[in-house]
């Protein structure tokens, strides 16, 4: 049947939050049908729609559909001519429609085989798999393809038996049965309703693992794990922390899993981390596969990470889901933090913490000072994809723990429960959220709730005053904004503080006001621009530990002595404060130092610091991770934007030679912990992840004294390890040096694990992130290598993302870093529009960078801006990027 066409809206109109309007029409089952061939899928539907009686009656039925071929559209039965309907590029438009209930039936053809968006439909080698949030569903058939639009699924697939024996989809199976011309037929229903963006769909051959999970009311779940073939051994791991996040979530949530079955299928070619379609996840295959020689320690921790978030989806996201995109915190926030306190739970809470916080200060406290920044709930995009973003999901979950940190764990697992059951089976709002917690407590949420309409990060001003004769100490804080945007100030902030006492323990408090004697700490609660907080009773003078926990997504400024800097490193019983003291020494040592290399003086380091490096790496026990990251010194992304008006070079450098003189100083101490912290095989236990993680800190640190020994040593580990950790512990600690063992190890790597695409991902990245000035050449070579492949997310993040993130080469003086990524931008844009914007995000982070950087990132910006095809993700943050105040 010919397709008639009307006039296209331009794709990259925004789109705004204040327009939300209820959808005009309610589905209330479909049911589908999906014949999957080689050359094309033909796709027929049936829906059964009615007016939704709170929208005006008088409008047509509007369905989303792109990049399909209309073949019969059908309503009530009768076959519509072309003239009772148009269709757009986008759209299909049928003007009369019943105002009761009515039935539409479509049939489309697709091409899978074709789709290297990786959105939608689409093969991943020899495996059909979908992906459908958040916009996926309508590039399989016309459907109402928004999340408040809940429907019952009912889904059939037919496909040949030998090429794809499973067939797979929401819900439970209902019935498989064989046709003529070895097609097999499956049935699967799923007897909860849900949004369009959780349908999923795979078919294809694999290797299966399967095992049983019984839930607190003993009902009893199947779990099965579809594998690559050969790679099942790799799947146990990810099976095991299947079942640790479902135990979990029952115990600490009181949630548990509603259907009889939970399926999880790992893919090679995916544009995320995973999808939590409902019954169904579809993961990228590194957050499945692992065994300790291919996997590092890393990736089992992110692989527990992720198997846990996306599980825990299937109640904060399945269950209840956001009404509109711009809601995506809601399930993404939420989430998060419901993932990050299992990752707490089950490893080192002060570890946990800690690198999440240096994740968000890394990436997202840098996306809040760029053009692209916005805030946690956005109120326009172009691109939806774009919001998928740190500040939705990071920053927002920093918004929830915010909120347990006010109401206390007790009550906010009260509001969490009622959030649930007030709202089970319903797309809702963050007002809706809030009001649960609201409805528990006592507590007005109503000022909190700017942290989900501002933009950029608060600053906490804050000094002290203590006065010996009447025991009183007067603490100040006054709130700003990193943006210069006070609009939305002041905001509802949280802070965590303790008084430490002279010996150094946690001293009790009692505030002016309130009755309560508090010993260790105590949360103030900021609600004005500023505020002053008397303690009474205060014997001696304290040191302040601020922000316990990092209470709050926030700069937080307060004129600390070196003295008591270095007594909290050594004595705060709050891990995060305690590592905390440990940063702002470090980054005011490496401020100062870089005073003295603009005034061409020598630069020496502080003894006390040394000593307290010295401290640490001679005396590390218990938490081996958390001392591990007490002596990583702040990144030069994290310094960039403590220290203002310094060029990427000069803060290389002085950051190197803080490193080198440590590692020059206590190179006896470092090889004492390096050799006492070997294990003589691998075990993945909390235990022995931080005892590798502290010997390969101490490795990493010996190998800057340039020595040939040194850098025999890492090549020994690399040669004799049984382990990935350790092998890439070796490689990260040679990749920054010219030295043969480097390039040996390099060549070795490859040759063993070329046939292995995960693991030579890991070897692509540790060249991207390498700081010799021959990276950007490297680099292009491995563009044109055989193990790369433009089309696949994994070869492109691991390169190309792992590149832009390479603070000293990406922003290399000469430019050569920004062209290399623009061009491959404009590459990448036409196959996989989704992956071509993930990649130029760092050139939109030219705010903090030297004038001259600046003006060759715009460059870029401009050359790439001027090609009149570009995608609408594409577009919005080159719009954004030029023009920062257009869409926020």
């Amino acid at each position: 049947m010919a397709n008639k066409k009307i006039g296209i809206v331009s794709r990259n109109s925004p789109t705004y939050l204040k327009d939300y309007r209820p959808p005009g029409f309610l589905i209330d089952t479909m049911r589908m049908h999906v014949d999957l061939y080689e050359e094309e899928t033909n796709v027929r539907t049936v829906l059964n729609l009615r007016r939704n009686p709170k929208v005006d009656v008088s409008k047509p039925l509007v369905l989303n559909g792109e990049e399909m071929v209309l073949k019969c559209l059908s309503l009530d039965g009768r076959t519509l001519s072309s003239s009772e309907y148009q269709i757009t590029d986008s759209l299909l438009i049928i003007p009369r429609v019943p105002d009761s209930l009515f039935t539409l039936e479509t049939k489309v053809t697709i091409k899978p085989q074709e789709n290297t968006q990786l959105i939608g439909l689409y093969k991943s080698k020899n495996v059909f798999c979908s992906q459908c949030e958040p916009y996926g569903f309508r590039r399989i058939t016309y459907f109402l393809d928004r999340p408040d639009v809940l429907t019952r699924y009912t889904t059939t697939i037919t496909a040949d038996k030998d090429r794809y024996p499973f067939l797979l989809s929401n819900g439970n199976l209902i019935e498989s049965k064989m046709l003529c011309s070895n097609r097999q037929w499956v049935h699967w229903e799923d007897p909860l309703k849900k949004p369009s963006y959780l349908f999923a769909l795979v078919a294809g051959d694999f290797d299966v693992l399967e095992d049983v999970f019984f839930t607190r009311s003993d009902r009893k779940i199947i779990l099965r794990l579809f594998l690559e073939k050969g790679l099942k051994h790799q799947g146990f791991f990810a099976l095991q922390s299947l079942k640790r996040a479902m135990k979990w979530d029952e115990e600490r949530f009181g949630r548990e899993y509603d259907l009889k079955v939970y399926m999880i299928v790992a893919v090679g070619d995916f544009n995320t981390g995973a999808m939590e379609n409902k019954g169904i996840n579809i993961f990228n295959a590194k957050n499945i596969l692992a065994d300790p020689k291919t996997a590092t320690d890393e990736d089992y921790m992110r692989i527990e990470n992720v198997i846990g978030h996306e599980y825990f989806h299937n109640w904060s996201g399945n269950r209840v889901t956001c009404r509109d995109w711009f809601q995506i915190s809601l399930k993404e926030g939420l989430t998060v933090f419901r993932d990050q306190c299992f990752s707490e739970d089950i490893t080192s809470r002060a570890t946990a913490r800690i690198r999440n916080v240096n994740y968000l200060r890394n990436v997202q406290f840098l996306e809040d000072s760029s053009p692209t920044a916005h805030p946690v709930r956005p109120n326009s995009y172009i691109e939806i994809n774009n919001c998928y973003t740190s500040t939705i999901y990071n920053k927002g979950a920093e918004v929830i723990r915010m909120i347990r940190t006010l109401l206390g764990s007790k009550i906010f697992r009260k509001g969490m429960d009622l959030y649930f059951s007030r709202y089970d089976g319903q797309a809702v709002t963050i007002e809706d959220f809030v009001q649960a917690m609201m409805d528990v407590s006592s507590k007005n949420f109503e000022q909190f709730k700017k942290w989900y309409d501002h933009i950029g990060t608060p600053i906490l001003d804050m000094e002290s005053e203590y006065d010996q004769e009447k025991e009183v100490l007067i603490l100040k804080v006054r709130q700003s904004c990193s943006s210069g945007s006070s609009k939305k100030l002041p905001l509802h902030i949280p802070l965590a503080l303790g008084l430490l006492n002279s010996e150094y323990e946690d001293a009790t408090s009692k505030l002016d006001g309130d009755d309560n004697f508090i010993r260790g700490t105590r949360v103030l609660e900021i609600k004005k621009s500023e505020e002053v907080f008397k303690f009474l009773n205060v014997k001696k003078k304290p040191i302040l530990s601020l922000l316990r926990d990092f209470s709050a997504p926030v700069y937080s400024n307060y004129p600390y002595s070196d003295e008591e800097l270095l007594q909290l490193f050594q004595h705060d019983s709050d891990p995060f404060s305690r590592w905390e003291s440990g940063q702002i020494f470090s980054r005011r040592l490496i401020g100062n130092l870089i005073k003295d290399y603009q005034q061409k003086r020598s630069l020496k380091l502080d003894d006390r610091f040394v000593e307290s490096f010295r401290d640490i790496v001679v005396r590390s026990h218990g938490d081996y991770g958390y001392a591990a990251l007490l002596i990583l010194l702040p990144s030069e992304t994290g310094l960039m934007q403590f220290i203002q008006n310094t060029d990427v070079e000069t803060i290389y450098s002085v950051r190197q030679f803080v490193k080198r003189e440590l590692a020059k100083t206590l190179v006896l101490e470092l090889t004492t912990a390096y050799e006492r912290h070997r294990l003589p095989s691998y075990t993945y236990n909390w235990i022995d992840v931080g005892k590798r993680a502290f010997k390969n800190r101490c490795l990493n640190y010996l190998t800057e004294n340039a020595e040939d020994k040194q850098y025999a040593l890492a090549y020994r580990q690399f040669r004799d390890s049984d382990n990935m950790t350790d092998v890439i512990g070796s490689l990260s600690a040679l990749v920054n040096h010219e030295c043969k063992e480097r390039d040996r190890a390099l060549d070795e790597f490859y040759r063993k694990w070329k046939d292995h695409p995960l693991v030579v991902n890991k070897w692509m990245a540790l060249q991207a992130s390498s700081k010799l000035p021959s990276t950007t050449e490297n680099v292009k070579r491995l563009l044109q290598h055989p193990a790369f492949n433009i089309k696949n997310p994994n070869n492109v993040y691991s390169l190309l993302v792992t590149f832009g993130m390479n603070t000293v080469c990406f922003h290399d003086k000469n430019g050569e870093g920004y062209r290399l990524i623009s061009d491959c931008v404009l590459n990448i844009d036409a196959i996989n529009p989704q992956m071509a914007a993930r990649v130029l995000q760092p050139l939109s982070n030219w705010k903090i960078m030297d004038e001259g950087r600046q003006e060759l990132m715009k460059t870029e910006l401009n050359r790439i801006a001027k090609v009149s095809r570009s995608s609408s993700g594409v577009y919005e943050i080159i719009t954004k990027s030029l023009n920062s105040s257009e869409f926020i």
